[in-house]
């Protein structure tokens, strides 16, 4: 019953424990809430609880009042024999062997020591976990009351060190301000002590000026130069210094007297050159031989001793107004000596080349022009021994030098009645020494090229003069010899000497190749050269004798030098103008030679001459690259002249005082001004216009010779068949005089005989004149066509108005005949 008791009390005391335990950590409202991370630490402890053996000492009665979750663990004890050996144990374990258990208040109270013992036993390992965890909690916090104290140590040091630093850094910052206020004054010192440094040269520029020793070639000269521009150059870019106007008189003054130094120094050698070269030739005359000599080395010898001193000056020319000065005196100095030795030799020079050449004006142009080039060439490179910059006083003394030659030249120039001499004075300046020496030079012969320019406008002007007189006189006015009409005599005789030279070369040829077929040495190269040989001796002989230089009529190869001699020499414009009027002379002159050679000889004579000097003339004038039109500009004074003739008649008079438009000295100046009327002339047109006109009436006439009578027959039969039509009498063709058959057949006959006669010589005066096969073709193709044209016609005519025995009496050539005869004689 007791142990019933104590049973259900243990039981409800378990019961409340646990409800007080899980109000401990229940969810809502916890009394004793738990962390994780002791929540985790209960678990593995109840984990641990679990697992535990039962004790052995527990009495086997006592097993069964142990729940189902007790005894989960394996049970491992030995049940002992009895009841007393494990209450005896038990109680031996408790040390309480030796007390006894005789009421019920012993037994709850040695229950009550049992429990306690079993919860201390229980817990004695949470216990010592427990004790070296707030083992550990004191050592934690020593260690964090050390790091605190470290800590205020450290927050110490901290605030020390940033003491120390910012003193540090303000000390260094005086110290840099002290150091910069230091350089300052450094450089101001420097500065003050620079410009002062200035006007402190002063007193030493002057003492090396004054100095009687002081030399301009020696070492110290040039850097003191240098010094005391720099000295000008900083004063006068600070015009704001005390004294600033004193120190700058004072310095131009030492430039003043150096630059006075050079100028001597310079000056003094130059003219000292000149007099020691007077001295050697008194009279200012050398030969050629030793003129390079006296003029050209002595002078390039002396150069250096004043080239650096020169270059100097012209190094601060353009900066310095006053060096600029003293090298314009010093480029005059240099000139004048070179003038003072060079003119009187170049005077004596020209005058013995124009001694020697004085026939000869093409030689003495030449040679005197080749002289002053020489003279420029050599004064420029003379001149660049002394100075590096150039000038134009150069160019100024070259080009009065060679007006020295211009002056000479020009009476001679003028003089000159000679078209070939005129226009190889031309060429010789124009393109030996225009175009190639200026041309190739132009930077040392400018002056040359200046004087050489006005020589060949005055060689021009000469030439265009005399070639108006030339074309007046000689072609216009040139009056023919008895040989010079002599045609076709002339050709005729040509053509027998070309023929005769033709058969001895005929004859020479065979000899000559058989004398090379035997040659044993170079058998190949003499066989080609003889070949060459006779092909331009047949070459040669073969050219008509109307096509040699030597057989034009005068006036045309006077036209054709003489535009041959222009062409180059003159300019585009001019050649222009004369070529148009020396061509319209020469038309002229062959129009009046062609008129003579008709009244003389015949009439196929003077047409055939006329066209083959035409058609020489534009064979000729086609290489020149030029336009032969001139515009002409003509004052036309007809309106004037009306007007006047108007305003003078006496019903004009009352017109005067009239105050409307109708007034007649407002009429005449309205009315009566002059035009201005342009025309253009062209000669190479009039070349062509000449031609056809001269082929068209040589067409012409030869169709009128062959043909003639017959195409008067024609017109007669067409006037005839007119007058019927427009209403006139009817007439029977057969039954007209003149149309009979007889009579046709006498008109045909005599047609045919004419052409036959006269054909063949007509065709060899045509091959005599014109020498070339395609040209009498084109010029005797009309004349062919106009004659089967009558002889169609005529055919037609006969076959509509005349019966078959009337044709036989006819007895006209056929068509094939007509054009057998033609192509015969063709």
């Amino acid at each position: 019953m007791m142990a019933a008791t104590d049973q259900s009390l243990l039981d409800l005391t378990d019961k409340e424990t646990r409800e007080k335990l899980s109000l401990w950590d229940r969810r809502g409202d916890a009394t004793a809430p738990l962390t994780e991370k002791q929540m985790d630490r209960s678990w593995r402890i109840r984990a641990a609880a679990e697992t535990l053996s039962v004790p052995s000492e527990l009495p086997v009665e006592d097993l069964c009042s142990l729940s189902t979750r007790s005894l989960q663990s394996p049970f491992t004890a030995t049940v002992p024999a009895s009841t007393e050996d494990v209450l005896l144990k038990g109680f031996q374990m408790q040390r309480m062997e030796n007390d006894r258990i005789e009421t019920a208040q012993q037994f709850f109270a040695w229950f009550a020591k049992l429990q306690t013992n079993m919860d201390q036993d229980e817990s004695v390992k949470y216990r010592k976990t427990r004790d070296d965890l707030n083992c550990y909690q004191e050592q934690c916090d020593a260690i964090l009351k050390d790091v605190s104290v470290a800590l205020e140590h450290l927050d110490s040091l901290q605030k020390q060190y940033l003491f120390v630093s910012n003193k540090t850094g303000a000390l260094h910052e005086a110290c840099e301000q002290l150091l910069k206020e230091q350089s300052e004054l450094v450089d101001l010192a420097e500065s003050i002590q620079q410009k002062l440094s200035y006007f402190n040269e002063l007193e030493n520029i002057n003492t090396k000026l004054n100095s009687p020793t002081l030399s301009v070639n020696s070492e110290g000269f040039i850097p003191m130069l240098s010094k005391l521009d720099d000295c000008i150059e900083y004063v006068s870019s600070h015009p704001n210094f005390k004294d600033y106007p004193v120190y700058l008189a004072k310095f131009k003054q030492c430039l003043s007297k150096a630059m006075h130094f050079m100028k001597i120094h310079i000056i003094n050698t130059m003219q000292n050159l000149t007099s020691q070269l007077t001295k050697r030739d008194p009279m200012g005359l050398t030969n050629a031989d030793n003129a390079f000599t006296l003029y050209y080395v002595k002078f390039r010898a002396a150069a250096p001793k004043v080239r650096s001193l020169i270059e100097q000056i012209e190094q601060r020319s353009a900066k310095i107004a006053e060096y600029g000065q003293l090298l314009d005196e010093i480029h005059q100095c240099y000139l004048d000596q070179r003038e003072q030795l060079l003119s009187p030799c170049i005077t004596s020079t020209i005058t013995d080349l124009t001694k020697q050449n004085s026939k000869d004006h093409c030689a003495l142009v030449r040679s005197g022009c080749a002289f002053m080039v020489h003279v420029c060439q050599d004064e420029h490179q003379l001149y660049n021994e002394f100075f590096s910059k150039p000038t134009p006083k150069l160019d100024e003394l070259l080009e009065k030098l060679c007006l020295s030659l211009y002056d000479v030249l020009r009476p001679l120039i003028i003089h000159i009645i000679h078209l070939e001499t005129l226009s190889e004075l031309c060429s010789i300046l124009k393109n030996e020494m225009l175009e190639d020496h200026v041309h190739n030079n132009a930077a040392q012969l400018g002056a040359f090229d200046a004087v050489v320019k006005q020589m060949l406008e005055d060689v021009q002007e000469r030439l265009v003069y005399r070639t108006h007189i030339y074309i007046q006189t000689d072609i216009t006015g040139y009056n023919p010899a008895p040989g010079d009409l002599a045609y076709p005599e002339k050709l005729e005789m040509m053509e027998k000497i070309a023929q005769s030279l033709k058969e001895e070369q005929m004859k020479q040829t065979p000899q000559e190749s058989a004398f090379s077929d035997i040659q044993l040495e170079d058998p190949d190269g003499r066989r080609n050269s003889n070949a060459g040989k006779v092909e331009a001796s047949r070459r040669q002989t073969s050219v008509s004798p109307a096509d040699l230089h030597g057989m034009w009529y005068p006036t045309v190869r006077r036209t054709l030098v003489c535009l041959s001699k222009l062409y180059r020499c003159i300019d585009k414009a001019v050649f222009q103008g004369l070529s148009q009027e020396a061509l319209s002379a020469c038309i002229q002159s062959l129009l009046k030679a062609s008129d003579i050679i008709l009244k003389n000889k015949t009439q196929i004579d003077g047409q055939l001459f006329l066209i083959k000097h035409l058609l020489i003339m534009r064979e000729q004038i086609a290489p020149f690259h030029t336009d032969f039109a001139i515009k002409e500009i003509s004052l036309d004074l007809k309106k004037t002249r009306d007007a006047a003739f108007k305003i003078l008649n006496p019903k004009a008079v009352p017109k005067f005082f009239r105050l409307n438009s109708h007034n007649a000295i407002l009429e005449f100046l309205l009315e009566g001004t002059p035009e201005i009327k342009e025309h253009y002339i062209d000669s190479k047109k009039d070349v062509d216009r000449h031609l056809k006109f001269s082929c068209e009436q040589f067409i012409q006439q030869q169709t009128q010779i062959f043909v003639g009578n017959l195409e008067e027959f024609l017109t007669k039969v067409a006037a005839l068949k007119t007058m019927a039509i427009q209403g006139g009498p009817t007439y029977s063709l057969s039954q007209q005089p003149w149309a009979q058959p007889a009579k046709i057949n006498d008109i045909v006959m005599a047609t045919y005989r004419v052409m036959k006669s006269k054909l063949p010589s007509t065709l060899q005066s045509m091959s005599l004149y014109l020498a070339n096969r395609d040209t009498e073709f084109i010029l005797f193709k009309p004349v062919r066509n106009n004659i089967q044209q009558v002889f169609q016609r005529l055919h037609t005519l006969l076959q509509e108005e005349y019966s078959g025995e009337d044709l036989q009496i006819i007895a006209c050539p056929s068509m094939e005949q007509i054009n057998l005869l033609l192509s015969v004689n063709k």
